[in-house]
C-alpha cells in the first residue's frame, strides 16, 4: 500500500499546480488588513456607545426637567414693573421717580440790566 502512494506522489509534481503559497509579504500585508479593519470595527463600536451615552443623558436631562429655569429667581408678580428705569435710579426726571435729586439745579442767572421805568418789577 505504501508503494501505490509513493507514484501519486510523484505524478502530483509533475502536473501544475493551481494554487501557489502566499509569500511572507502576502502574508504581512493579509495581517496589516485584518488589524486595520479590527481596529475600525473597534473605534465604530466605541463611537456608537459614546453617542448613544449622550443621548441618553440628554433624554434624562428633559425628564428630570429644566435645572436652569428652576435655578433662576423669578420675579415677583407683586411688584409693579419699572416704567422708567432711569428716572427710577435719578437721572431723568420722570413722573414715578421715588428719588428725590441731591443737588437741585439752580435757575438760569439773571443779567443786571437797567431797569426801564416802565416795568412792572421795579417796584416804581
Amino acid at each position: 500500500m505504501a508503494q501505490d502512494l509513493q507514484p501519486n506522489a510523484q505524478q502530483g509534481a509533475a502536473t501544475p499546480q493551481h494554487f501557489a503559497p502566499p509569500s511572507v509579504r502576502e502574508m504581512r500585508k493579509q495581517a496589516v488588513h485584518r488589524l486595520q479593519v479590527g481596529m475600525f470595527g473597534l473605534c465604530a463600536m466605541l463611537l456608537l456607545v459614546v453617542l448613544a451615552n449622550i443621548v441618553m443623558d440628554r433624554a434624562r436631562l428633559v425628564e428630570e426637567g429644566n435645572p436652569v429655569a428652576e435655578e433662576a429667581p423669578q420675579p415677583d408678580k407683586s411688584e409693579k414693573p419699572a416704567v422708567d428705569p432711569l428716572a427710577d435710579i435719578g437721572l431723568v426726571p420722570g413722573a414715578g421717580s421715588t428719588h428725590s435729586p441731591a443737588v437741585t439745579p439752580d435757575p438760569m442767572p439773571t443779567t443786571s440790566a437797567p431797569a426801564a421805568s416802565g416795568n412792572p418789577r421795579s417796584g416804581e
